[in-house]
């Protein structure tokens, strides 16, 4: 049986017609739950740090983040994502609503 993780606290920073900005913070071991992508978006991690990638069917991966270096990813993106640290960590996720 799964084990219940604490949840990531989302800030809305930015919500226009054209972008919506949110700040994710992860206590050690929360998760945002499973959701999927309806936009194009831009991840910005806030600290160094790992996630743990939780995908469907079971697989799973943890990405390494730096400070400030985005990644972007595409609509569709289906996945839980788990604070993989011992300390808080954070990210801006910027959505391209258009």
């Amino acid at each position: 049986m799964p084990t219940q993780r604490a949840p990531a606290t989302a800030t809305p920073r930015i919500d226009e017609p054209q972008v919506r900005a949110t700040e994710f913070r992860f206590a050690p071991g929360a998760e945002t739950g499973w959701h999927r992508h309806e936009h194009d978006y831009v991840v910005v991690p806030l600290l160094d740090g790992k996630l743990l990638l939780e995908e469907p069917g079971g697989a799973s991966r943890v990405a390494e983040l730096r400070a400030h270096i985005p990644y972007a990813r595409r609509a569709g993106v289906e996945h839980n994502v788990v604070n993989a640290n011992a300390f808080e960590f954070a990210f801006l996720e910027i959505e391209l609503l258009r």
